[in-house]
């Protein structure tokens, strides 16, 4: 064990929310440490995020001393041990120190315990297994600092025991590499990884979607796909054939551009061809309506954006509206070969910044006083209509409109009268 005083000064430890936990919970023989990512990410001088607070006090001693304190607490998992605590509208989870009597994946049986030491073994990673107390001195049971410093992410103890505990630990690898690793996986981690690979299709598609997500908007995500891709690993995820240069190529048209990263567009980049992807995909991972509908619009022939000039793109601006056409461009960019230099692909990027799509003028009323009764006629004119408005290009002259609005209506007469 090693146990170095690396962040007594952090502002987060001292003060606030969390300090006011631990010295509520450092006392009369019971103790409490800060836990996991937020000790990671500050050693790696990060923002320390989510406050994750483990503690040898049970559950319902925790539970007596916030209500004496006046602090607001949540059985939100107090059978595990876990009690979420409310400071100033920011909760802390607490959970009393666990050993694994028995382990048999998610359903391991576990038990409470006052041994740090067995707390930090039960957990995934090295650097997540790192505890820091009140007085900011770090606690280091599995070589954690080390493998922080050298941006290594390991599995505590035997890789293929950790994954068989928890198959979603594949993805944690990859995703917790892409964002805090550095180089390659580590070796016995990935062989590990690989050789569990069938455990992920008994992961539910909840649980698979979060971890997808995340991997993907980390700052090493095209890496990591790659490997996943190189060892057998995405199938699993998708359900069909993935595209690890596409998504390459719009991380780099999203850096290009300077947009913030996106799991849907890059989803799409990986999984999706056609329409049908989507579909699929969407059900794998039980994607939201509003992600499902995206991966639908983009995987819409987005290959005949190739060959569009700026008349077609203003069109398809117009029926998709901003954001639906702004990602189906990238998708069709990225499959294009991803050129971030392409003055046209950025062109068409970049159309609904510097125009934007008129309202349709034309109206019912416009047809009504042509002469046309209200009914199925009536809405199958004002299609018509709108499609001869959008060949000519937009225009709003009246008489652009009116000449328009006349053939559109001697179409719709000459049609019902044959």
């Amino acid at each position: 064990m090693s146990a170095v005083p690396m962040l007594a000064d952090a502002p987060w430890l001292i003060s606030g929310g969390t300090a006011r936990v631990l010295q509520l919970l450092n006392a009369d023989g019971e103790e409490a440490r800060v836990v996991g990512g937020a000790v990671r990410n500050a050693l790696l001088g990060l923002v320390p995020g989510d406050i994750d607070i483990a503690t040898t006090a049970l559950p319902h001693e925790v539970m007596r001393r916030a209500k004496a304190a006046g602090i607001k607490a949540v059985p939100t998992g107090i059978d595990h041990g876990t009690v979420t605590l409310v400071i100033d509208g920011q909760p802390y989870e607490v959970t009393t120190l666990r050993e694994d009597t028995e382990t048999f994946g998610r359903k391991a049986k576990v038990a409470f315990g006052r041994d740090w030491v067995k707390d930090a073994e039960r957990r995934d990673f090295t650097m997540n297994g790192l505890s820091v107390d009140a007085d900011g001195v770090v606690h280091d049971y599995v070589g954690g600092i080390a493998d922080a410093a050298a941006r290594r992410v390991r599995f505590i103890g035997d890789p293929d025991q950790r994954i068989a505990e928890d198959f979603l630990r594949i993805l944690r690898f990859f995703r917790i590499h892409a964002a805090f690793g550095a180089g390659d996986p580590d070796r016995d981690g990935y062989l590990a990884c690989i050789r569990g690979r069938a455990g992920l299709t008994s992961l539910s598609a909840e649980r698979l979607r979060m971890e997808t997500l995340k991997l993907l908007v980390a700052p090493g995500a095209s890496a990591a796909a790659l490997a996943m891709a190189d060892g057998g690993l995405l199938q699993a995820l998708t359900g069909g054939v993935v595209y690890t240069g596409p998504l390459a190529a719009m991380i780099a048209i999203e850096r290009e551009l300077g947009l913030t990263a996106s799991s849907t567009r890059r989803l799409a980049a990986l999984a999706i061809a056609v329409t049908e992807d989507a579909k699929r995909v969407a059900t794998r991972l039980r994607l939201s309506n509003a992600e499902t509908k995206a991966l639908d619009s983009m995987g819409h022939r987005w290959w005949r954006l190739a060959t569009k000039g700026e008349a077609d793109a203003r069109r398809l601006l117009y029926r998709l509206g901003a954001d639906r056409y702004h990602d189906r461009v990238l998708l069709g960019w990225a499959r294009a070969g991803g050129d971030v230099g392409s003055s046209r692909w950025r062109a068409l990027a970049e159309l609904p910044q510097r125009w934007t799509a008129p309202k349709f003028p034309l109206r019912a009323a416009d047809f009504i006083a042509r002469g046309m009764a209200e009914g199925p006629s009536l809405g199958h004119v004002l299609t018509l209509a709108e499609d001869a408005w959008l060949a000519a290009d937009f225009p709003l002259e009246e008489a652009a409109l009116a000449s328009i609005a006349d053939q559109a209506a001697a179409r719709v007469s000459r049609d019902e009268r044959t």
